[in-house]
């Protein structure tokens, strides 16, 4: 009795995998420079000494950005997606 529907629920999953891999590689290009914006936005409304973190914050992603280990993680990322990906088609 279940078989139909989870035949059309694999299938649904099979067609949406695609997709589903590449909002999660986008979502992982772009977090950091989400977090730059959003760290960056919030520094006018800040008092004291917050303000100093909110710098320090963004110089280390910076950093982060520019070394070459940002790319090593990237392509790591998308390694693994890929192959989790490659294990549920196949």
């Amino acid at each position: 009795m279940l078989k139909p529907s989870i035949v059309i629920i694999e299938t649904i999953s099979n067609i949406i995998r695609p997709e589903t891999l590449a909002v999660r590689l986008t979502a992982n290009i772009i977090a950091r420079h989400l977090l730059l914006t959003l760290l960056g936005n919030n520094g006018p409304s800040i008092r004291h000494k917050l303000p100093t973190v909110l710098i320090a914050a963004q110089i280390f992603l910076l950093i982060l950005g520019a070394a070459a280990a940002a790319a090593i993680i990237q392509s790591h990322v998308f390694a693994i997606l890929r192959n989790l990906y490659s294990r549920k088609v196949n």
